[in-house]
C-alpha cells in the first residue's frame, strides 16, 4: 500500500485492519506519561493544505509527531503558491526536500491523485495521503467515523446509518457511504434533491428525502456540514427552511433509538444542521471522531510508511 487516495484503494480487510491498527496504537499510548512511539523515528511527514482545515491537519500533525516522525507543515497562503508556483512544482519541491510523505488538502478534486503521479514518476516518491480534494474524496475521514462507529455500536455490519444534508459537495458523505457500505452497513442518504450529485443512484445506498420518517429507523446518524462556500446558487430557499426539514434539532433526537450515535464531520454549524444541546448530549460521538482521528492516521501513515512489518511499542 504505496498511497491513500481514495477509498477504493482499500478492500474490506485492509480496511478492518486498518481500524484494528488504530486500536493498538491507542492501547500503546495508554499510561504513556510521554506520548512518543518510535515506529516512525527518521521520516518526514509534510501536510500540504490549500483549505483551511483544523480537525484533519492538526490530527495528522499529532499522529505523525507521536511517532516521532518529523511533521513540517506547509500552508498555501504562507507558500510560494502565493507568487504563482504550481501545484506540480509544489510538490516536486517538497519531493526533493525530502518528504517520505505527503499529506494533501486540496479544492480541486483528484489533486491528490495527481500529486501522487508527479512525485512518483521514478517509482521512487513519497507516500500520499488524500487529506480532502474538491467534493471527492476524504478516505482518513470515513475510517475514523467508522471506529467511531465500531466502538460506539460493537459492529458495523447490519447497522443502519444515515448520512444527512449537503451530500452533492461532501467528500466525506462520499467516502462514508463507500466504505460503511463495504463493511456491511446500510446506509441512506438523506437530503433534499438539490443537494444530491448526479450519478448518486449508482453509489451503494438508498436514497430518502424526509429525515423525520427515517430516524426511528437509525443506528446513527451523521450530520454533514452545508458547505456554502462551494455553492453557487439557490440549494434551498433559506437557512432557516434547511434547519427546519433537515436540522437535527432536540425534539428529531428523540426519534432516534436509544442506542443511535450521533455524528458530525465539523466544523458543526450550531442551530442549523444540529441543535445546541443535541451536539452536547450523550449521543453524539463528535469528540470520539476528534480522538479516533489521531489513532486512525497514526495506522494510515504507520502501514503506509512502514508496512504491516514493525513493532508499535
Amino acid at each position: 500500500m504505496k498511497h491513500l487516495l481514495t477509498i477504493a484503494d482499500l478492500t474490506k480487510d485492509s480496511a478492518t485492519e486498518l481500524l484494528d491498527e488504530a486500536e493498538r496504537f491507542e492501547q500503546a499510548l495508554l499510561g504513556r506519561e510521554v506520548r512518543k512511539l518510535p515506529t516512525l523515528r527518521g521520516r518526514t511527514v509534510m501536510t500540504v493544505f490549500y483549505e483551511n482545515s483544523t480537525r484533519t491537519r492538526v490530527s495528522f500533525e499529532v499522529a505523525g509527531k507521536w511517532m516521532s516522525a518529523d511533521v513540517i507543515n506547509v500552508s498555501a497562503s504562507s507558500s510560494s503558491v502565493k507568487k504563482g508556483e504550481s501545484l506540480r512544482d509544489t510538490a516536486l519541491t517538497l519531493h526533493a526536500a525530502g518528504a517520505d510523505a505527503l499529506v494533501v488538502r486540496h479544492s480541486a478534486s483528484g489533486a491528490a491523485h495527481r500529486i501522487a503521479q508527479w512525485t512518483n514518476e521514478s517509482g521512487s516518491g513519497p507516500s500520499v495521503v488524500n487529506a480532502g480534494d474538491g467534493t471527492h474524496e476524504h478516505p482518513t475521514q470515513a475510517l475514523l467515523d467508522a471506529l467511531t462507529l465500531r466502538q460506539r455500536l460493537g459492529a458495523i455490519e447490519g447497522r443502519r446509518i444515515g448520512i444527512v444534508g449537503d451530500v452533492l459537495h461532501s467528500r466525506v458523505a462520499r467516502s462514508n457511504a463507500l466504505l460503511l457500505s463495504m463493511l456491511g452497513a446500510e446506509v441512506v442518504l438523506i437530503a433534499p434533491r438539490t443537494l444530491l450529485p448526479v450519478g448518486v443512484e449508482t453509489w451503494p445506498v438508498t436514497v430518502a428525502d424526509s429525515l423525520d420518517a427515517e430516524l426511528p429507523s437509525l443506528d446513527a446518524v451523521m450530520m454533514l456540514r452545508v458547505q456554502a462556500e462551494r455553492m453557487n446558487g439557490g440549494f434551498f430557499p433559506s437557512s432557516r427552511e434547511y434547519s427546519i426539514r433537515y436540522g437535527l434539532n432536540a425534539k428529531r433526537a428523540a426519534l432516534l433509538p436509544e442506542h443511535a450515535v450521533i455524528l458530525h464531520p465539523g466544523p458543526m454549524l450550531r442551530g442549523m444542521e444540529i441543535g445546541f444541546p443535541v451536539a452536547d448530549a450523550p449521543q453524539s460521538a463528535v469528540l470520539q471522531q476528534v480522538s479516533n482521528g489521531v489513532h486512525v492516521r497514526m495506522a494510515v501513515l504507520f502501514r503506509l510508511l512502514v508496512g504491516t512489518e514493525g513493532a508499535l511499542s
